[in-house]
């Protein structure tokens, strides 16, 4: 077995984890592949002396990895789908970072983590991802995304008219800033900052949230994931932004845009007495009464 291990060079994802991983699988015939610029970050910041080998790429990971530890917060795990891909390589996430609603894992408990992974005793939360149709050539391969996709104004310039539809049925005209199509794994970002509801990751859903809408009758509204978006954008400018999670393009007001859910999923690691209630619990604090 190999493991991979991503992480983004930074003060938080200090040795300690990567030398507790190591210790833990020396003995169990398993391999770790390693980030190459976070191994380079370790050997030059830290003096890390621990001999391992790299990946840099999509291909390096897939031919060699059965499965990718995730050492950071949710952005680090929004990067992981761009190396495993249609691959289905399980991601194991573990917040090293802030808020963690995708790194469930803390990084108090990642030896334990890491154990009962390779005692097989986990399940895969499928994600499902959303697919950019149109404007492919702006993200590469990479035309899909986890959390959500949006399109934007571009700079602080004058607001959008975003006509939707929805498998070619007129929805309405968005005159806003721009508009997010969340999946439900993706309700708990930018669509909530936004005023758009909370979905479980299970609902099959599409959620249509508006940025600083014009009109402010206009709320978000809640689709079935079947269904295909596509939009027609104008404005005063004749070019926009688009985003598929953290990843941004500029396209041009001709270009044609369709948005559908992809035909694969993002396979999350989780374990027992995991679950996304008790995630929201936490992270959202319900139930804490800070006036005490």
């Amino acid at each position: 077995m190999t493991i991979a291990v991503y992480a983004r060079s930074t003060k938080d994802n200090h040795p300690l984890y990567l030398e507790k991983i190591s210790a833990l699988v020396k003995d169990k015939n398993v391999e770790l592949i390693v980030f190459k610029p976070y191994y380079e970050f370790l050997q030059k910041n830290y003096g890390f002396k621990l001999s391992l080998n790299t990946f840099s790429n999509t291909e390096q990971l897939v031919s060699k990895a059965n499965c990718v530890v995730c050492l950071g917060g949710d952005g680090t795990m929004l990067e992981t789908l761009a190396f495993v891909r249609r691959s289905g390589i399980p991601v194991l996430g573990v917040n090293t970072g802030r808020l963690g609603f995708l790194a469930s894992v803390s990084k108090d408990d990642i030896e334990k983590s890491v154990a009962l992974f390779l005692d097989k005793k986990f399940s895969l939360d499928k994600r499902e991802l959303l697919e950019l149709v149109g404007g492919e050539d702006f993200f590469e391969e990479v035309n899909y995304a986890l959390n959500e996709f949006t399109i934007h104004k571009k700079d602080s310039s004058a607001m959008i008219n975003i006509d939707t539809y929805v498998d070619g049925v007129f929805l309405n005209s968005y005159f806003a800033d721009g508009l997010i199509i969340s999946t439900p794994t993706g309700s708990t970002a930018y669509s909530l900052s936004c005023g758009g509801p909370i979905m479980i990751p299970d609902s099959e859903n599409f959620i249509i949230t508006p940025i600083a809408p014009h009109n402010l009758n206009v709320r978000p509204i809640v689709i079935s994931n079947n269904k295909t978006l596509s939009f027609k954008i104008s404005g005063r400018y004749d070019s926009f932004n688009i985003a598929l999670d953290s990843r941004s393009a500029q396209v041009n007001s001709i270009t044609e845009i369709k948005v559908k859910k992809a035909d694969f999923s993002f396979n999350m690691v989780t374990f027992e007495g995991q679950h996304f209630f008790e995630t929201l619990r936490n992270k959202l604090l319900w139930g804490i009464d800070k006036r005490h």
